[in-house]
């Protein structure tokens, strides 16, 4: 700290958005010296709170960025005057997530979600093994789909009884879940879709709409019905010999068939992963490794957009609040991306920190500012689009958690080399406000962190 910045002084304007952290109304701006950190101001506001040895942490935001150095150091690093009034806003310091469980599978575990509701939560997992999972939040496994004849790619839930997975076999299928009180519960295939030619790599839901969009290698975004009397019937040089010989057998039990609302061309290359916009259901968002993004129009079934980036990309995630769509790259970083046709760049903001490819997103339930990202690199990755530095091109997002694989720690704890521990590969997220972040991963794992 030079000793300019340490006997200069702005006046700042304190201010929270929290109605127990409030200061007293009559307190004015307030004159402090340029060289005070988060730790300082953070000592201010909990004397004006009048907090005595019960300091709450807090951290500091100034024209919607954080405060990562000196006030000095702030002001000059983004051009603005010491003669400036500062308006700060504090905020609760953001809690570090800690493991509280990981369950055990069979194999690579590809993808997560969760159900939760005050009564109960619920956990969905999908794997390589070709099976899907519901668990309880006491490690207890409470049910076992059993019908995919290759590794499961990605499961949602649509409603607390119904389930959908897409899987390498080229299909999706729903599933009826039933709880009970005795601590089972099954799952029960209720119908298999076909449409697309090759593995199905991603499906998204939207209950209200009772529609569900699949990604796909071969190219396509599927728009596929949640009830069977909506959809049409599926191509019969898609349905395998083994299922229609199943349907002339007088004993069998055949789970009925059915095909996509429509297929939507446009991509290059493989589509690897596509949501619906969380505002307007009749628009959807795919990314591909052919290094777009497009928009499409559901009601029309048509591309209406599309934004070509300089490597392929591989998750996305729908950011509403913000009106950014974000992309996760085979380049290591997050792209934001702004879908509206107004916007003069592609990229609003790069998210740096990842050491490998990021292959699955989630937004938080209860910020508009954050979201997990899961990685080859074998990490998870906490992001708040406040923490952020300017850089001379570009504006960079930087992670404020790592959230390591729970065997990973374990092996620095003993002393093992982290070839000796496996993959750990995370290939899926999900972010629920009451269960937390929950990853799927080449540990044959679910793992669930939360911040308590």
């Amino acid at each position: 700290m030079s000793s300019a910045s340490a006997t200069a002084q702005v006046k700042i304007q304190l201010q929270t958005k929290s109605p127990e952290l409030q200061i007293p109304k009559e307190i004015g701006p307030i004159l402090v010296r340029t060289g005070f950190k988060r730790l300082q101001l953070s000592q201010l506001v909990n004397t004006l709170l009048e907090n005595g040895e019960n300091h709450i942490p807090l951290q500091f935001l100034i024209n919607g960025q954080y405060l990562k150095t000196t006030i000095d150091d702030f002001l000059t690093q983004n051009g603005i005057s010491a003669e400036t009034t500062l308006s700060v806003e504090y905020v609760k310091a953001l809690i570090p997530p800690q493991t509280i469980a990981s369950y055990e599978h069979d194999d690579w575990v590809s993808s997560v979600d969760v159900f939760s509701s005050p009564q109960q939560s619920r956990i969905l997992s999908g794997s390589f093994d070709g099976l899907i999972r519901v668990w309880g939040m006491s490690s207890d496994l409470l049910a076992t789909g059993t019908g995919h004849s290759s590794a499961v790619k990605s499961a949602k839930f649509i409603s607390p009884t119904q389930v959908v997975s897409s899987s390498g076999d080229r299909t999706l299928r729903l599933w009826k879940y039933e709880d009970s009180d005795i601590g089972t519960a099954s799952l029960t295939p209720t119908l298999e879709l076909y449409g697309h030619n090759a593995s199905v790599d991603n499906v998204a839901v939207h209950a209200p709409s009772s529609r569900m969009l699949s990604a796909s290698a071969d190219h396509t975004v599927g728009i596929w019905s949640t009830r069977k009397s909506d959809a049409p019937a599926a191509q019969e040089e898609l349905i395998p010999v083994s299922n229609k010989r199943r349907k002339i057998t007088p004993t069998a039990k055949p789970t009925a068939t059915r095909g996509p609302l429509t297929l939507m061309s446009g991509h290059a290359s493989q589509v690897a992963e596509v949501c619906f916009d969380e505002t307007y259901a009749t628009i959807a968002y795919s990314v591909s490794w052919d290094h777009t993004l497009k928009t499409w129009d559901l009601a029309t079934s048509k591309c209406v957009d599309t934004r070509t980036t300089p490597q392929s990309l591989w998750s996305v995630c729908h950011l509403p609040e913000k009106s950014l769509v974000a992309a996760g790259t085979a380049l290591k970083h997050i792209t934001l991306i702004d879908p509206r046709v107004s916007a003069q760049t592609v990229s609003a903001m790069t998210l740096r920190g990842h050491t490998n490819a990021i292959v699955s997103m989630a937004r938080d339930p209860n910020s508009s500012h954050q979201i997990l990202s899961g990685s080859y690199d074998g990490t998870c990755r906490i992001w708040d689009l406040r923490s952020v530095r300017n850089d001379a091109s570009e504006r960079i997002g930087e992670s404020v958690f790592i959230i390591e694989r729970d065997a990973v720690r374990q092996a620095k704890k003993l002393g093992t080399r982290r070839e000796d521990i496996g993959g750990v590969k995370v290939f899926g997220v999900a972010w629920d406000a009451e269960v937390g972040m929950v990853s799927g991963a080449e540990d044959k794992r679910v793992q669930i962190d939360r911040q308590t």
